[in-house]
C-alpha cells in the first residue's frame, strides 16, 4: 500500500513526464473535424486556412514552454475555434483535468451544446475518449466530460463556488471582458480561476477577447503585460513587413466595398484577393518584452479574417457616421470594439454642459392649439418611457428616425397619487392619442412604452402594466450589473405582479445617451444625432445631464458607474433611459428601424406628390386599434409602397373600446 509520501512522488513523477513532442496546430490538422452543425466549412480541420492561429496554438501545446498566452481580438477570426482545438488536444494528446469559462452560464450551455459537443461528435479520436452523453450518465454532460486522465469543466463567470473548487491544469477564460466584475462577493473571476491551477507545474493558460473602454477591459490589460505581438505581412511591391492596421484601408469616396489594404511604405494596394496569400506568408513580431516571463500577448483584428472582408469592415464603419458626415460614439465603439479589436477610449466623464443644449433647441414641432404637435417628417416610430414618483408620474415621448436620430416630442408631468387610479386614467388617456404626421393621414400613435416599476408603487405600476404587456406597455426595473445589455434577453416573472418584468441595462443606456448629447443640434443628422424643441425649459436639460460617469474599485477591479450629486434631479434621464430601452425591446421582436424609415420616407415623398403640405391634425381621441411600427398607416395612402408583409411585424391583437392601452 503506498504511502502519501509514495503517492506524492507518483504524482509528481507523472506530473514531471514530459508529453510527445505533438503542437496543437499539428493535431488540429490530424484529428479535429469541423460538424456541420457548427461550422460553415465542415470536414478536416486545415490551420493554412487561419495561418495566424498557428503559432497562437502552438504556444500552447504541451511541450513548449508559454505559460500564458494572451489574444486581444476582432470577431469572427476563428479564435474560439483554436481553443476548442487546444481542449481537444489536451483531452487526447497530454489529459489532465480542463476549466472553460465563459461569462455566463448561459453562454456555456450554448457553446457545448452548439460547438464542443458537436466536435466530440465529429472528430473519432475524441468520441473514443468521452461518451455519448446519456440521461443518466454524469461522465458527460453539458457542464462536464470525463474521460482517461481527467475532466473538463465547463462553468460561467457568474459562479463562484465552480471557480473555486478542484485543482485544473489547463484553463481557457472566454470572453474576459465580459466576466462580472466581482462573482458572489469573492472578488474577481479571472483570478479565482488561475489559482485553481497554481499546484500545477506545466500549466496553460489560454485568455482571449474582444476589447471593451480602456481602462476596464481585462484582455487589454493583460494584452499590454506581455510582449505584444502583431501579425506582419510582407508588402507585394516592397517587401515591407507591417500589420494590417485600419490606417491602411482605403477605398474610393462612395464605395467601401472597393476597400483595399495600402502598403505604409510604398503606397502600393493590396486588392481583397490577395488577402489569403498576404496572411499565408505572414509572421508575428514581439513590439515589447513581457512582465514576467512565459507569457505571451497577441492582438488580431478582423482585417485578417477570411470570413469579413476590408469592404465588409469599410461598410461597417461608415455605418457609425450621420448624413453630416460625423460618428456616432455609439455605434463606432462596436465597431472599434470587434472589428478592430482595440480598446475603446471613453472621452466621457465630464458632465455634459446643461446650457450649452438649450442654446442648441430647435423649432421642429408643429403646435397648433392643444392638439398634439405635429412630427418631424424623418420620424419612423414613437416610444415612450415612463418614471413614477411618490406624488406625480414624469414621461418622455421620443421620436426615432433612421439610424437612431432621435427628436424629444414631449415631456410632462402629471402630477398626483400613484396609489390611485386617477392618475393611471390620464397616462391611460395620454398614451392613446395619435401625432400629426405627413406620412401617417391617420397620424402616428406609439409603438412602444417602459413603465418603472421601482420606487413605492411597485403594486400600482404593475396593475397598470399587467393588462396592456399585450400592447407592448412593457414593465421595467433597472439591473445593477453595470455589464448588462440595454434590453434582457428574456424578461423575470418572480414578481408579486406576475408581469413580464424586464430587467433594463440603464448604465448601457446613459452611456449611449450622454456620448450622443455631443450630437445635438441642427447641424447635426444621422446616426445618433439628437433634437430637443424649443419649450425645454432649463430645468429639463439640467436633470438630462445630472449624472456623471465614475469610477469606483471593488475588490481592487475598476467598475464605471454614473453618479448623482445630493438632491440633483434626474427624472428627464430616467425617461430618456426608459424611452431608449423601449425601442431595443422592439428590435428584439424584430422591429427594423431604417426599413420603417424608408417606407415613412416614400409615403411623405406621395403626400407631397399629392399637394399635401402639412399632415392633418390627428384627434387625440382613443383609437380602435394600434398603428404597426413597420409602417404606421403609411401604407393606407394608395401611392405608398406596400410592406414586405402585409400583416407588419407583429400582428395585433383584437381591438378593444378603450384604444390599443386599454385595460
Amino acid at each position: 500500500m503506498l504511502t502519501d509520501h509514495d503517492w506524492a512522488l507518483t504524482v509528481l513523477c507523472e506530473e514531471s513526464r514530459p508529453d510527445a513532442a505533438v503542437t496543437v496546430s499539428e493535431w488540429a490538422d490530424e484529428h479535429r473535424v469541423l460538424s456541420s452543425k457548427a461550422s460553415a466549412e465542415p470536414g478536416l480541420w486545415r490551420t493554412d486556412r487561419t495561418p495566424y492561429l498557428r503559432e497562437i496554438m502552438d504556444a500552447l501545446s504541451s511541450y513548449s514552454t508559454v505559460e500564458t498566452v494572451v489574444v486581444m481580438k476582432g470577431a469572427q477570426v476563428g479564435m474560439s475555434e483554436a481553443g476548442l482545438n487546444f481542449i481537444g488536444y489536451a483531452i487526447h494528446h497530454a489529459p489532465g483535468p480542463a476549466l472553460y469559462v465563459m461569462p455566463t452560464v448561459e453562454t456555456v450551455k450554448r457553446i457545448s451544446k452548439t460547438r464542443l459537443d458537436p466536435m466530440i461528435e465529429a472528430s473519432p479520436v475524441l468520441q473514443e475518449r468521452i461518451p455519448p452523453a446519456r440521461s443518466r450518465d454524469a461522465s458527460n454532460t453539458m457542464f462536464s466530460k470525463e474521460y482517461l486522465g481527467g475532466v473538463l469543466i465547463l462553468t460561467g463567470a457568474n459562479s463562484a463556488s465552480a471557480l473555486r473548487s478542484s485543482p485544473i491544469r489547463y484553463l481557457v477564460l472566454d470572453e474576459v471582458d465580459a466576466y462580472p466584475a466581482n462573482v458572489d462577493d469573492e472578488g474577481d473571476p479571472v483570478t479565482l480561476a488561475i489559482k485553481r491551477s497554481d499546484t500545477f507545474l506545466r500549466r496553460k493558460i489560454f485568455m482571449l477577447s474582444t476589447p471593451g473602454v480602456r481602462g476596464f477591459s481585462r484582455i487589454g490589460k493583460a494584452f499590454r503585460e506581455g510582449d505584444q505581438r502583431w501579425f506582419h505581412v510582407a508588402c507585394d511591391e516592397c517587401g515591407e513587413r507591417q500589420p494590417i492596421v485600419w490606417s491602411g484601408i482605403r477605398w474610393p469616396d462612395g464605395a467601401p466595398a472597393a476597400a483595399v489594404f495600402a502598403c505604409r511604405a510604398c503606397g502600393h494596394e493590396h486588392a481583397e484577393h490577395r488577402k489569403s496569400d498576404l496572411i499565408a506568408g505572414g509572421t508575428w513580431i514581439p513590439t515589447a518584452e513581457p512582465k514576467r516571463a512565459g507569457l505571451r500577448s497577441y492582438h488580431l483584428s478582423s482585417l485578417y479574417s477570411p470570413w469579413k472582408s476590408w469592404g465588409d469592415c469599410a461598410t461597417e464603419f461608415r455605418a457609425a457616421f450621420g448624413d453630416d458626415n460625423r460618428a456616432d460614439p455609439a455605434l463606432l465603439q462596436p465597431f472599434v470594439n470587434t472589428v478592430l479589436g482595440e480598446e475603446w477610449e471613453d472621452t466621457s466623464g465630464e458632465r455634459v454642459d446643461a446650457a450649452g443644449l438649450m442654446e442648441l433647441r430647435e423649432d421642429y414641432l408643429q403646435v397648433e392649439g392643444d392638439r398634439l404637435p405635429g412630427l418631424p417628417m424623418k420620424v419612423a416610430c414613437l416610444t415612450v418611457g415612463v418614471d413614477v414618483q411618490p406624488d406625480r408620474i414624469e414621461l418622455e415621448v421620443v421620436g426615432w428616425g433612421r439610424d437612431e436620430e432621435s427628436w424629444s416630442i414631449d415631456f410632462r408631468v402629471i402630477p398626483g397619487d400613484p396609489s390611485a387610479p386617477p392618475i393611471w386614467d390620464e397616462l391611460d388617456s395620454f398614451l392613446s392619442g395619435r401625432w400629426p404626421h405627413l406620412g401617417a393621414p391617420d397620424g402616428m400613435a406609439l409603438s412602444a412604452a417602459c413603465v418603472d416599476t421601482g420606487g413605492h408603487n411597485t403594486i400600482a405600476a404593475y396593475e397598470f402594466v399587467k393588462p396592456r404587456q399585450k400592447r407592448r406597455v412593457w414593465g421595467i426595473k433597472g439591473a445593477s450589473d453595470y455589464r448588462a445589455p440595454i434590453w434582457p434577453k428574456r424578461p423575470g416573472r418572480t414578481n408579486k405582479g406576475k408581469i413580464d418584468l424586464y430587467s433594463v441595462g440603464v448604465h448601457a443606456a446613459k452611456d449611449v445617451i450622454t456620448k450622443r448629447l455631443a450630437r445635438t443640434g441642427p447641424e447635426f443628422a444621422g446616426a445618433g444625432a439628437c433634437h430637443f424643441p424649443v419649450d425645454r425649459d432649463a430645468g429639463y436639460f439640467e436633470q438630462l445631464t445630472a449624472e456623471v460617469k465614475r469610477t469606483k474599485f471593488i475588490r481592487g477591479f475598476p467598475v464605471p458607474f454614473f453618479w448623482k450629486p445630493d438632491h440633483a434631479r434626474n427624472e428627464a434621464l430616467d425617461c430618456r433611459v426608459y424611452a431608449y430601452a423601449a425601442l431595443h425591446g422592439l428590435f428584439a421582436l424584430g422591429f427594423k428601424l431604417n426599413t420603417t424609415a424608408e417606407q415613412i420616407a416614400s409615403a411623405v415623398e406621395a403626400a407631397k406628390a399629392a399637394g399635401q403640405s402639412r399632415p392633418a391634425q390627428a384627434e387625440r381621441a382613443l383609437v380602435a386599434s394600434p398603428v404597426r411600427p413597420d409602417l404606421p398607416k403609411a401604407a393606407r395612402n394608395p401611392n405608398a409602397p406596400k410592406p414586405v408583409r402585409p400583416d407588419g411585424w407583429i400582428r395585433p391583437g383584437r381591438a378593444r373600446s378603450g384604444g390599443w392601452l386599454s385595460r
